[in-house]
């Protein structure tokens, strides 16, 4: 079977003048198969029709595509499949043409990640990326296609015994680690970086925050500058495919794993 699909064609390409290929005008989304089942897919559908509407386009998931993705997912039961939404072929510059453009859907499997599994038992280390995230609040939360701050992030080379960037936007405020939401343990309870003015808000996030809340913890979203990592008990990270994996030093400071993880990943079916 064909490792890329293309409005549910194998092996098919996509234009040139796409405006995902142009101008980044799409968005996307990552999805863990397990055991042949694709974790979460309401929820990722919902989140990529939320950030169609944000972009300006109208999208939902038809039965054909559902279906080829469940056959991907049964076909490839311990990977991850990637579905990437863009707006279509039309228009050479900026503008969106009026009309209603075919939305390409493009589907892809993966393998997935074995080093996930290893951080999910001993934890990760972040280094700070000197690369700071631009504020814009009409981008901020969705996964769309333009990811060149987080690809020159990436393009550094992390410093030896670090695992991710910790991403801090223009204002200095702590926003993401390269790849993941970040969730932090203090003496008022648990928070997460708010995300409106930069950032993916992912999937997994909101997940994590309907749990905790059932696990009677106290979940705050709010501004968060470097500063406050000097009240931190426990860091956590958490995105669709790793789960959820603990912070165990940021720079030069240590942290302890939360006794309560494990637990989060138990309840989810997110061990890996």
């Amino acid at each position: 079977m064909a490792l890329v699909w293309v409005n549910g064609q194998p092996d098919a390409t996509i234009s040139p003048l796409d405006r995902g290929v142009a101008y980044g005008d799409g968005l996307f989304a990552t999805m863990r198969v397990n055991k042949s089942e694709i974790q979460f897919i309401e929820s990722h559908f919902l989140r990529l029709a939320q950030g169609a509407r944000r972009l300006g386009f109208d999208w939902q998931p038809t039965t054909t595509l559902r279906e080829l993705l469940l056959q991907c997912a049964k076909d490839n039961p311990q990977s991850c499949l990637k579905l990437l939404l863009s707006r279509g072929v039309g228009g050479r510059g900026y503008t969106p043409p009026n009309s209603s453009l075919a939305i390409n859907e493009v589907v892809s499997v993966h393998p997935f990640p074995d080093l996930y599994q290893h951080w999910q038992k001993v934890g990760v280390s972040l280094q700070t990326s000197t690369v700071l995230l631009a504020k814009q609040p009409r981008l901020a939360g969705i996964k769309h296609c333009n990811r060149l701050e987080q690809i020159l992030v990436k393009s550094v080379s992390l410093a030896d015994g670090y695992d991710d960037w910790l991403v801090l936007d223009s204002d200095g405020d702590i926003i993401e680690s390269s790849m993941a939401n970040l969730f932090f343990e203090t003496d008022i309870g648990i928070v997460t970086p708010k995300l409106s003015y930069a950032g993916v808000a992912g999937m997994m996030r909101e997940q994590i925050i309907y749990q905790l809340l059932e696990m009677k913890f106290s979940v705050s979203v709010t501004e968060m500058n470097v500063d406050i990592l000097s009240k931190v008990k426990h860091i956590f990270m958490t995105n669709s495919l790793l789960g959820v994996v603990d912070v165990t030093q940021v720079d030069q400071q240590t942290f302890s794993i939360a006794p309560y993880t494990s637990l989060l990943r138990e309840r989810l079916d997110l061990t890996l």
